[in-house]
Parts: structure tokens; sequence; C-alpha cells
């Protein structure tokens, strides 16, 4: 007898349905399954088989065909299982073939029946939403997850046994229900590192707001101990709060690679990630032979923070620049295209030399050609992608000891919060969201300038020889700083703050030292 059923694969980080169709007739006793499967799915054969047995489900000695198709798309993973046991049931006559209309499972078996995790579920109940089809079985660890799509009817088995009496008596499954809004309201309430914790570095501060405000690329060069991972860990404190779309899109990419906790079904804080210097271009890209998100895909709405910059491999740190330009990542196996989102904040710190002490020539003994040498580890296309660079002095011990109170994150965070709004306003109907995205033709019609203004940043182009580069980035800091500060239009005192925040280019850099 046939019977059909439907589950999902992964692609990238989203989900694609898989049709599961078994047939059960008379023959030599054998389990085929084929589909263009990888090594994992083949194995489905031999669990799904002892679980049935332990089940109290032994299969009849007869020859059982299963089919995962389309047939054209390689299959891989776990998440099959419990499909495969459920159509291969239901071709026994053990299961009424019709309670698998109208319903996708995915779930891995033990040997034993009971049915484990998987990941991906929320991609999966997506997948299932937008294919119509509106009920779930999926693993009882990952039932909280799938149910933060609305629209789906999420069931959630711990073993075989118990989903065979789902799909006997459909009305026993409970549906999961899970307060979406509440979960990501208590998030938001909880306490993180704050900006009032900092000592001095009030230059530094003021650059990180402008930075969030604008969702600007932030490099910060200075000697250690100065400050630089301090600030960079408390931005994601200053950001907006997630709304529920963004919260579920970064749930969705960490539920995917595998990284999302049983006991947390959605992530409330914007994520902030920093991977070591040692990490690869492949870890930072994603990568494998099926693809999983890299470090740039799990910053997807948060912070990227590369601390000791130079430090990372050239081939890691020249991956950046397509990310920082297109906001995703496409990456190419021979089984297919694989495209992860890369809309992040990147945010970066270093030293100014090996040693870090350049130019207090007392503490810094580097020789000058080992300076040029560590500045030159950086290339000009990945620090054309940097809006924002700020020199970070070393602390006085009278600015470690003064007792002030100083602005708490929550205050810093309602500013960047108006800064926000107004490009969300100004931007409606673009595929821009930030001042930081604007291209070129963009920037000149939504950064127009005055008469002083023109002649200020004349004057400003010609005597520090700017690139047509370096004069659009200024002009979006200067935008950014306009919007902190609730003006309409771009003002002379803006567009000197943004002069003070340019990123040098790589040729100063080196003349500076060669001096």
């Amino acid at each position: 007898m046939f019977s059909k059923v439907m589950s999902a694969g992964i692609g990238g980080v989203d989900a694609y349905p898989v049709r599961v169709e078994a047939d059960v007739s008379e023959g030599l006793p054998q389990f085929l399954m084929v589909g263009y499967l990888a090594s994992e799915v083949k194995e489905a054969g031999d669990r799904v088989r002892t679980a049935l047995k332990n089940a109290g489900c032994p299969l009849p000695p007869k020859r059982i065909t299963v089919n995962l198709a389309p047939a054209s798309v390689r299959k891989a993973g776990s998440r099959f299982d419990l499909a495969v046991a459920a159509a291969v049931l239901a071709s026994m006559q053990k299961i009424p073939a019709e309670s698998l209309d109208g319903l996708m499972i995915a779930g891995e078996l033990s040997l034993s029946g009971q049915v484990l995790g998987i990941p991906g579920v929320l991609a999966l109940t997506e997948a299932a939403r937008e294919a119509g089809i509106r009920r779930c079985i999926v693993p009882k660890v990952n039932a909280r997850e799938g149910a933060l799509v609305r629209e789906a009817e999420v069931v959630g088995v711990s073993d075989l046994a118990e989903l065979i009496e789902i799909l006997r008596h459909p009305e026993k499954g409970t549906r999961i229900e899970v307060d979406a809004d509440g979960l990501l309201r208590r998030g938001l309430e909880a306490g993180q590192e704050d900006f009032s914790q900092i000592r001095g570095q009030k230059a530094l501060r003021r650059a990180a707001e402008i930075a969030a405000a604008g969702m600007h690329n932030f490099l910060m060069i200075g000697p250690p101990g100065s400050g630089k991972t301090m600030i960079a860990r408390r931005i994601p404190g200053i950001l907006p709060g997630l709304t529920l779309e963004e919260s579920l899109r970064i749930t969705k990419i960490y539920s995917v690679a595998g990284l999302l906790p049983p006991e947390i079904p959605l992530l409330t804080r914007r994520p902030f990630r920093a991977p070591h210097h040692t990490t690869t271009a492949e870890a930072l890209a994603g990568g494998g032979r099926l693809p999983l998100p890299g470090e740039i895909s799990l910053s997807t709405g948060g912070i990227l923070f590369l601390d000791e910059l130079p430090e990372f491999c050239r081939s890691a740190l020249e991956i950046l620049r397509q990310p920082l330009e297109e906001y995703r990542v496409c990456i190419s196996r021979t089984a297919g295209t694989y495209m992860f989102p890369a809309d992040f904040m990147l945010v970066a710190a270093m030293n100014p030399c090996a040693c870090g002490y350049y130019p207090d020539r007392n503490r810094c003994s580097c020789a000058p050609r080992e300076i040029s040498r560590y500045l030159g580890r950086l290339s000009q296309p990945l620090l054309d992608r940097i809006d924002i660079c700020m020199q970070v002095p070393k602390l006085s011990y009278e600015e470690l000891q003064k007792e002030e109170e100083n602005e708490s994150s929550a205050s810093i965070r309602r500013r960047v919060e108006g800064a926000h709004q107004m490009q969300k306003e100004r931007f409606r109907g673009l595929p821009v969201r930030f001042n930081s995205r604007l291209g070129a033709r963009d920037t000149e019609s939504f950064c127009a300038l005055g008469t002083k203004e023109k002649k200020l940043l004349k004057e400003a182009f010609e005597r520090l020889s700017l690139s047509a580069r370096a004069y659009h980035r200024l002009l979006r800091v200067a935008r950014t700083i306009a919007d902190l500060a609730g003006k309409e239009r771009v003002l002379e005192q803006h567009i000197l703050e943004a002069l003070g925040y340019r990123p040098l280019e790589r040729s100063e850099w080196l003349k500076g030292v060669q001096r």
C-alpha cells in the first residue's frame, strides 16, 4: 500500500518542503530509501526499523520502499526519521492514511523509539505555513520554538508511541501555545552591561552613540586597557529593542545553526558575537559540506566585534568586504548555492602597534618598519567600509578615581531610538533603513546642504584631499549626528564633528609612522 506525508529539509536558513512517500509490497524483505540522500538519511531505515520494533510495531517481511521527493534536491540530516516512520505505518495500515493529510512531521528517532530534538524547527514551521500546511508534529523539546509561528498548530511528541496515538486520534494532540510578545518583553527588561559603569572616555562614548544611531561600522584604536572592549560590549544595550519580526529572524538563524538552547524558544536580545582572532575565513562566513551560518550571519541584527583586528588572518578580514556591502553571504557548493543574511554592525578594536603603546616612545620600542607592517595588515578596501574611527587615549589616574554619575545605557538608548525613528520615516518605502546603508546617489539626496555647509565641506575636501568615498562617508556620519540632535538639515557643527571621526587613509597611517 502507498502513503505519503510532508516533511521539510533545510537549505541556508530557510526550509523547503519534502514529500516522504512509502510503499509496502510483496517481494524479498528489504528497506530501500531513495531520493538523492546523504548517508545520515539513508541510515534512517535502520533507525526506523528498530524504533518501530521497540514501539510494538515490527515491520513485516516485505519490500518497503521510501522515496524523498523532489529527487533533484539533496537531503541531509536526521529530521526525516519521524516522517519516514509515519509513512511506513500508514502503508502497513497501522494508522489511517488520511490522518497524514495536511500534516508536516519532522524529528529524529532513537533506537528505543524516543523522539530527539532537531535544529531548524522554526524554519520548518514557517515552510509549512507557506505551503498551506497548518498542523505540524515535531519533537516535544522543540515544540515551543515551532509554536512561535502563530498560524501553525504545533504538537510536540516525545516518543513513537505518542505519535501513533495522535495519528489514530488527532483530537488527543495538544496544541502548544507560546506568548512570544511576553517572552520578548521579559527579555528586554532583563539587565545588561551598562554605559554608566565606564569611567571617563566621554569622546569614545559619544562616538559609540553615533555609530549605534546610524548603524555605522566603528573602529577603535588605542593602547591596552583603555576601555575599547568595555565600550563594544555595551553597544547592544544602547540599540533599540528587537521587534518580534527581528527576534524571529535572529532566532531562526540560531536554530538552523543548532545554537538555540531548548529552554529558550525565542532570542530576545541583539546578538553580540566576538570571535577569537584565530577564527578562519570559513568560520566567519559559514561553510561546510552543507553550509551552516557563520559568525557573520550569527551577528545579524546585532554586533560583530573583532578585537585585535590586525591579528586576524588576511583571508578572514577580506571575506568581510562583500557582506559589508551587500548584507548577505553567498556560498556555492556542488549541491547548490546557499544565501545567508549578514545585516550586522561591525565594531572593531586594535592597538596602534604590536606592543600596543605607540606613539608613547617611553613604553613603545617597536621600530617604524614593524609598526608599518602591523598597520599594513588592514587593506584599504576594508578601511573604506568603516565610517567612524576613534583614537582612544590612555585613562589617567584622576579619571579612574573621579566620582561622577555617568549617563546610563537607557538614557543613551532613548536618543538612539529617536534617531532610528527619524531614519525609518525618512526612508519609508525604500530598501534602506539606516544612514550607513545609503548609496552615493541617495547620500546626496538625503543630506542636502546649505551654502555655509557646502563651503565648509569644500574646504575640508580640498585641504584633507578626501576621496569621493570618504566624502560620502563623511556626509552619512554628519546626517546621523543631525538625527541625534533632532535636526532635519545637516548643519556646520554636524559636519565639524563628523570630521573628527574621519578614518585615516591607509597611506596616512603609514606616512605618519615613517616620519
